[in-house]
């Protein structure tokens, strides 16, 4: 069974620690006082015999030292600027390429479980290295850090402690399927990671975006994309679409985020991401899941580090148009050397003193301190959807309040997939920041619902949920919800999203998602869809700012169009249907979204 986080928090008696305003420190670490010496495209064989190829970063002459593990399907070659900074300091950095990668053997398939038992030996390898302490580490991120989570679960004795960064969650709640829906830039990394090395593939592709996606991913069926699109694989590739939950054993081999996973992880991690990141939500669920079921208690004690950036993280003050100032930006491989210092050559630097979590808030633009998540001040507040029946567009009569509905008129859209509702012109296929959306908001199949004009800041840290009663004429379709900041000059700035397949509710838990298996939608029958915003949010909304809803059934092309038919397996479907939705918002069938509001200081918790 899946592990399901629970947000719900309750208000008591509460007593909060003070935030401190004040960027992540790095305090002392080890300095940079090493000569590196490189030792290039050596090899490692791993159980079944395949030898990866890998490059070794060490200080120069005789000695022993604690060991970094960098392993990557992007080129080992690529981390060799970050590996001589450590080497620098008295670290062995070894970079890896992934099986089936580059140099390295093996067939390459990207949920491959052999990437799991890869680290193990990778790790236990390097420990036995004349030049190794026997004290193993690893950072890396995005697919990188998946491959950390997928390590530490395997517990290889010599590892002692993990970076994961901008590390993803299982495939079912990220790529290539968030929440069920398939993500165009899960397809354009597909193509781009065909076979052993990369391809510039043209339009829409990783590494080529935004040239004629909106074009490409129009086809139908998607299983046939291989057919047409010359770097797309033709044998794991068809394992995705073809097995649409994850009950399946591909799926099931590689997943990490169960209870039983987590508790086989017993190594500290440290963890980061932004608030725009394609993979935010993998660092708070994580977070979450190490607290709750660690296997040890220096893992039951996770950090997590969350700034204002996109899956770039910490590269840029600006993202997306929006300048969040120079102390955007911190100083994050030291503080990295910092958390290895300790773990790893056992310097007693006072890390684990520091607050487990670090979050930029938005709209303030200033670095906080949390000692758990959700913050334990969080109020989770509903506010509730209104209309006399005529939301749509910006231009409609929706209203977001903390007041609930009474007897109000349902609201009405048609979503027709030849037809979608545009996305934002997010940059290299993911989510870049809080981009201008106001535009797709004036569109007749796009619900708005807004608050009035703040007459006092609100502040938002933490998850978002959203609760829809809504019906749909088809046998399957969509439910997608927008989060935006509403400038006083009526731009629309975006800051995160839920989305679910209508099929993927599980009426056992009141509609909330399930990856695991496919419901039955009755067209026209209403149901309660419980929809966990993808991203959390850190945003300060001031006085003279609204508060933004938005609901559609498609957000094209940054997600793939459901085509309304209702088949078990939407990667067959050629023909569309048209749907006609209906969300309601009444007494009985109160639709809200509940956000974490943060009480001023000084302010009644009740």
């Amino acid at each position: 069974m899946k592990f399901v986080l629970c947000w719900t928090v309750a208000f008591s008696v509460l007593l909060v620690a003070p935030a401190v305003w004040a960027q992540p420190q790095v305090g002392e670490i080890s300095p940079a006082k090493f000569e590196v010496l490189e030792e290039l495209d050596k090899s490692a064989a791993m159980r079944d015999g395949v030898e990866l190829k890998l490059d070794v970063f060490r200080p120069k002459g005789d000695g022993r030292y604690p060991a970094i593990l960098l392993r990557t399907p992007y080129n080992k070659s690529g981390g060799s600027v970050r590996a001589k900074r450590f080497a620098a300091r008295g670290y062995v950095v070894v970079n890896v390429d992934s099986r089936g990668r580059f140099q390295s053997g093996g067939e390459w398939d990207p949920f491959s479980p052999k990437h799991k038992t890869d680290g193990y030996d990778l790790v236990e390898w390097i420990a036995k290295q004349a030049w190794c302490t026997g004290k193993v580490g690893t950072f890396g991120g995005s697919y990188s850090g998946w491959m950390q989570w997928w390590t530490a679960t395997q517990a290889p004795p010599s590892l002692k402690a993990i970076v994961p960064e901008v590390a993803p969650p299982d495939q079912f709640y990220n790529a290539p399927y968030q929440n069920g829906i398939l993500v165009s830039w899960g397809l354009d990394w597909a193509g781009a990671m065909t076979g052993r090395l990369p391809h510039s593939v043209g339009a829409g592709s990783y590494g080529g975006f935004g040239m004629n996606r909106e074009h490409d991913y129009r086809q139908t069926p998607y299983l046939d994309f291989d057919k047409t699109r010359k770097y797309l694989p033709t044998d794991w590739w068809r394992k995705w679409i073809t097995q649409n939950t994850s009950a399946g054993e591909y799926w099931r081999a590689i997943a990490y985020q169960t209870p039983e996973n987590y508790a086989r992880v017993t190594v500290p991690s440290l963890a980061i991401t932004g608030w725009f990141d394609a993979n935010c939500p993998g660092t708070p669920m994580n977070y979450l899941g190490m607290k709750q079921h660690g296997g040890s208690p220096a893992a039951r004690q996770p950090r997590m580090v969350i700034g204002p950036w996109d899956h770039g993280f910490n590269s840029k003050r600006e993202a997306a148009g929006v300048d969040f100032g120079p102390q955007a930006l911190i100083d994050w491989d030291g503080y990295v050397c910092r958390w290895f210092d300790y773990h790893l050559k056992g310097i007693e630097n006072g890390v684990l003193q520091d607050p487990p979590i670090q979050l930029f808030v938005m709209g303030r633009n200033q670095w906080r301190t949390a000692t758990d998540w959700p913050l334990p001040e969080t109020r989770f507040v509903k506010y509730f959807l209104h209309s006399s029946g005529h939301a749509n567009s910006s231009s409609g009569d929706g209203i977001l309040s903390p007041e609930p509905p009474a007897a109000e008129p349902h609201d009405n859209y048609v979503y027709d997939p030849d037809k979608p509702t545009p996305s934002a012109g997010f940059t290299n296929g993911h989510i870049d920041g809080p981009r201008d959306i106001s535009q797709s908001a004036t569109r007749q199949d796009v619900l708005v619902y807004t608050t009035p004009e703040l007459t006092e800041d609100v502040e938002l840290i933490g998850p978002i949920t959203a609760k829809l009663y809504a019906a749909t004429s088809a046998r399957d379709t969509d439910w997608m919800i927008r989060l935006t900041d509403v400038q006083p000059d009526g731009r629309a700035l975006f800051l995160g999203e839920g989305v679910m397949r209508a099929r993927y509710r599980d009426p056992q838990r009141g509609g909330a998602f399930n990856p695991e298996r496919l419901s039955t939608i009755n067209p026209d029958a209403a149901y309660e869809y419980t929809i966990d915003f993808w991203r959390p949010t850190g945003n300060l909304f001031a006085r003279g700012h609204r508060i933004r809803i938005e609901i559609s059934s498609s957000y094209y092309p940054y997600f793939l169009r459901n085509l309304n038919t209702g088949e078990d397996n939407i990667g067959l479907a050629k023909q569309s249907e048209i749907a006609r939705q209906k969300v309601f918002h009444n007494a009985s069938q109160p639709s809200h979204v509940v956000l974490p509001v943060i009480p001023a200081v000084g302010k009644n918790l009740e």
